[in-house]
């Protein structure tokens, strides 16, 4: 069982007040996976959402003529699957460890009952996910902004 202590290290739950970050606490538990797991696939149900502790997982999208490529690698402190909050709530990447991952995993399912039964936790329970969403979606931006820049720009 996880305590909300180790919730508390987590960016994510900062705007949570204690007895909060027990409510969420709740849905938590502790995982560790071997190197190669498959955590999701693309286009699946999405359920789930992973606190990173230690290890590496990469998201991966299948690009016609290429296979599965990676799009992006997490490690600790990041936070892993964000689909089940919003519907129609599908996976839109594939994550893989890569080595040996430990992570606290939320169950979705009851920490959405929650979050919709007192706005007061999840309303700021989706501004820390919607940061970690931002902070992706610019570490995102600056890779291709890397990789498809103008050759006279470099």
């Amino acid at each position: 069982m996880t305590s909300p202590e180790q919730l508390a290290g987590f960016a994510l739950f900062d705007r949570l007040t204690a007895p909060q970050r027990a409510t969420v606490a709740r849905t938590a538990q502790d995982v560790a996976y071997s190197d190669g797991t498959r955590l999701f696939d693309e286009g699946q149900p999405a359920s789930g959402c992973w606190l990173i502790q230690a290890g590496q997982v990469s998201l991966e999208t299948s690009v016609p003529g290429r296979g599965q490529v990676v799009v992006h690698t997490l490690g600790p402190g990041d936070v892993l699957g964000w689909s089940w909050l919003v519907p129609p709530h599908h996976w839109h990447f594939t994550a893989t460890t890569n080595g040996a991952v430990s992570a606290v995993l939320l169950e979705t399912t009851q920490l959405r009952a929650f979050a919709d039964h007192d706005p007061a936790l999840g309303y700021p329970l989706s501004l820390g996910l919607f940061e970690f969403l931002l902070a992706r979606l610019q570490s995102t931006r600056s890779r291709l902004l890397d990789l498809y820049g103008s050759p006279r720009e470099r």
